[in-house]
């Protein structure tokens, strides 16, 4: 059976699908989806953590799906600008996984993946796949993913 990782880029999602069709993204029916492809064996969504309660019921739900969430807290600089970034910490997790699965689906538009993608795809033999929305996916992600799925309405609240 095909053993499959998801790794979620909470707020580029959000921000994503928020921007550009002001809805939010269906984890549900994601995770319906992909588990008729196969097995999911890992399956982490990486956010940033404010502790507000919208937030926290909004973890919980993703936990009640299957999600493992990771949390980072988020950091307000002095001069207004903000950090919570995941990127270093989903490399890590799917560099370990990819060893283990033959599927890794990633949900962002971050080209910064590209590479990622490349590497493992290039080193492990695993499918790659990316979910986005695609006026703000970087088109260097979309290439070096074995599939893009654009996120639209079939995908939104």
């Amino acid at each position: 059976m095909n053993r499959i990782a998801i790794f979620v880029d909470v707020q580029n999602i959000y921000y994503t699908t928020r921007q550009v069709y002001g809805r939010q993204f269906n984890y549900r029916l994601l995770w319906q989806r992909i588990s008729q492809q196969g097995n999911i064996t890992y399956a982490n969504a990486y956010a940033t953590d404010r502790g507000d309660d919208k937030q926290i019921k909004f973890q919980d739900a993703l936990r009640h799906i299957g999600f493992a969430v990771k949390l980072k807290p988020f950091i307000q600089r002095k001069d207004g600008s903000a950090k919570g970034d995941w990127d270093v910490g989903i490399t890590i997790d799917v560099l370990d996984a990819a060893k283990d699965v033959e599927t890794v689906i990633l949900l962002s538009g971050d080209g910064d993946f590209d590479l990622l993608l490349e590497k493992i795809s290039q080193e492990h033999g695993v499918n790659t796949e990316v979910y986005g929305v695609p006026e703000l996916t970087a088109n260097s992600l979309i290439r070096a993913a074995s599939l893009f799925h654009p996120v639209d309405d079939d995908l939104l609240l």
